[in-house]
């Protein structure tokens, strides 16, 4: 195993970060094979439908991005019979399965015991699960994304256990308790193995993957075939690709020539407010990877007007 790569490459859910245009634009330049949203929030109740539409437009041409991605909702709450609700509403919407948040880490979502603050509660994730699984059709996917704990990694087994038990189809595992955060030294891939071990279904590996030796390394040390892609998705855009065929990450032109492209989709209409915020916050990635965007940066991070800074990237992409 020390030199397979990856079966399956997932876009992870992002808050705030992978909306629907940036699932377009890199499942247009990568071969993932399934993203899942942002999380809907349900608290009591049955969501509106434009709720649904907002967070995935792809719902409205069959469940996949433009380039035929499959796009899963995501739901995050803590009341069994509301989710399994929102759940059955998503599905007759058009998602191709249901994806479950028991770690998003945010103190705002963990207050109101949403997320991650469900790992300290076992019994309850696996009635959540449950209860969704009994109204999502039996061909349809229902799956878990998970810390390995709160405070430690031993609290997986109990939480990966309840999610089997449930019936869950698979389990994504980020490789850090919440109290981790993202502190990349904090990574524990062999915790993985040892999930991976426990249960029967299959296991999704998540966390520390930015480049093609780091998926080798994290199949060999996990066992997992399926990893899951966050943060180094922004950092090289092409990472899909990168650690799914060994390609070679973008140049910095092509990244140019893809962030103008994002901006003429971005300033479209309303969003147009919100460029500013978002390009300034996609760079905060390029920058970990691109000695040019690093360059940019001091003169992008002053800019308050969005035909400023397109001014800007015109400029650098001419």
């Amino acid at each position: 195993m020390n030199n397979t790569s990856p079966n399956t490459v997932t876009l992870a859910p992002m808050e705030g970060v992978l909306d629907p245009l940036m699932r377009q634009l890199l499942t247009e330049i990568n071969d993932y094979d399934l993203c899942v949203t942002e999380f809907v929030r349900v608290v009591d109740c049955l969501l509106p439908e434009h709720i649904f539409y907002k967070l995935s437009p792809e719902l409205k041409q069959g469940g996949v991005t433009s380039a035929g991605t499959p796009v899963r909702i995501q739901l995050l709450g803590q009341d069994p019979q509301a989710l399994a609700e929102n759940a059955v509403r998503a599905i007759e919407l058009g998602s191709p399965g249901i994806d479950l948040n028991f770690g998003c880490p945010a103190k705002l979502v963990n207050k109101s015991r949403g997320g991650a603050a469900l790992l300290k509660t076992p019994n309850l994730i696996r009635d959540i699960i449950e209860a969704v699984r009994r109204v999502v059709p039996s061909d349809l996917p229902v799956s878990a994304k998970i810390r390995l704990g709160w405070e430690s990694a031993e609290e997986s087994f109990d939480i990966a256990a309840a999610v089997e038990q449930a019936g869950a189809s698979s389990l994504a595992v980020h490789g850090r308790t919440k109290m981790c955060g993202y502190k990349a030294e904090r990574i524990n891939w062999p915790a993985i193995a040892a999930v991976r071990e426990l249960v029967s279904i299959p296991v999704v590996a998540n966390g520390e993957i930015w480049s093609h030796q780091d998926a080798l390394e994290c199949v060999k040390v996990t066992g997992c075939r399926d990893i899951m892609l966050g943060r180094g998705a922004l950092n090289t855009p092409n990472l899909g690709n990168v650690v799914k065929y060994n390609a070679p990450a973008m140049t910095w032109q092509e990244v140019m020539a893809l962030l103008l492209r994002y901006t003429q989709l971005e300033c479209r209409g309303d969003k147009g407010k919100y460029f500013p915020n978002r390009i300034k916050q996609w760079f905060a990635y390029l920058n970990k990877v691109y000695p040019e965007a690093k360059a940019l940066w001091p003169e992008l991070r002053v800019l308050r007007e969005s035909a400023q800074i397109v001014d800007l990237l015109n400029a650098q992409g001419a």
